[in-house]
């Protein structure tokens, strides 16, 4: 099945978008950065509404705890800085202020993961999908183009409780669709397959069809599931998938440990052992480069889940031999 996308655009304009357009709509939405604002897209709104804008400076363990207390008084606060200061910088605060008492935070985090580039590996955080969806009470959202995120942005101020909400810089197709419902924890089928079921995350659902598109030419039917909230995981359209092709592959911009694959192979183990391969970044930091050049070293474009899905196909032949 052929994919195609109607633009390229940064998911981190689809943030700022969704958030001028709840900042219209919604009185109680504030809007909290530190010291990053054209960086999160959040500028239009700072212009639109200056009175509930916020600009916290170089503090961002005191930003997450002013949008804390934001929330005693019915506001619902949108932090917003990089993902390596949104999550490890603050993860102290973000616990103990936020997710212990599930305050109605949600926590917008630009340039995650490798795509950030040239910026290196200090600011290449590739564990922060771990150290979020370990805390109890947060919900983890990691959407895939522009029109995802700018619809998760929205969603997420109408759900009660702390959500991480991750995007990033690079420049991506925008391939779903800009009317589109988002509905948390609800996986998307984004086509058909009998072969294997690949379940992709963030600017790797691309990179799934594409890799799908490449195994259809080799014979090999791929389903492809959009995992956009990996907290609370949508167990049932995974399980219903892998009934069906009998072997998985998890595909994300993250550390291999904590991350999405690991979700899926606890689910697995527990209600359906199959033969499951994940393509992420393997126990190792980033470095500057261009994102395709380190996607491509880091083994999280289309070839390698290509690579994967045979690797993987071949499991179950011996597995069901």
């Amino acid at each position: 099945m052929k994919h195609t996308f109607t633009d390229k655009k940064d998911t981190r304009s689809g943030f700022g978008a969704g958030l001028l357009e709840l900042g219209k709509t919604n009185p109680k939405v504030v809007a909290l950065c530190a010291d990053l604002t054209g960086s999160l897209k959040m500028d239009a709104f700072q212009k639109e509404f200056p009175d509930r804008f916020f600009q916290v400076g170089i503090a961002e363990a005191n930003m997450m705890g002013l949008a804390a207390g934001m929330t005693i008084g019915g506001k619902i606060p949108f932090t917003g800085t990089f993902a390596n200061f949104s999550t490890g910088r603050v993860y102290d605060q973000i616990r103990q202020s936020i997710a212990y008492s599930g305050k109605n935070v949600k926590i917008c985090a630009s340039h995650a993961g490798l795509t950030l580039g040239e910026d290196g590996a200090t600011h290449q955080i590739l564990e922060d999908i771990g150290l979020m969806k370990m805390l109890p009470h947060m919900t983890v959202i990691n959407p895939c183009d522009y029109n995802q995120t700018k619809a998760a942005t929205i969603a997420i101020a109408a759900l009660e409780g702390p959500v991480y909400l991750r995007f990033g810089r690079p420049v991506v197709p925008n391939f779903t669709p800009a009317d589109q419902q988002f509905i948390i924890g609800k996986a998307i089928l984004m086509q058909e397959g009998a072969d294997v079921s690949i379940f992709a995350t963030g600017h790797l659902v691309w990179q799934a069809l594409e890799a799908a598109e490449m195994l259809a030419a080799k014979g090999i039917s791929a389903e492809v599931i959009n995992i956009h909230t990996i907290k609370p995981l949508d167990d049932a359209a995974i399980l219903a998938s892998v009934s069906k092709t009998r072997c998985a592959i998890s595909a994300e911009e993250h550390q291999m440990n904590g991350g999405l694959g690991d979700s899926i192979a606890q689910l697995l183990s527990r209600k359906l052992p199959s033969p499951l391969e994940m393509i992420a970044v393997k126990d190792s930091f980033g470095e500057s480069g261009t994102p395709e050049q380190l996607m491509t070293k880091y083994g999280l474009d289309a070839a390698h889940i290509v690579k994967a899905a045979e690797t993987v196909i071949r499991r179950k032949q011996t597995v069901t031999a």
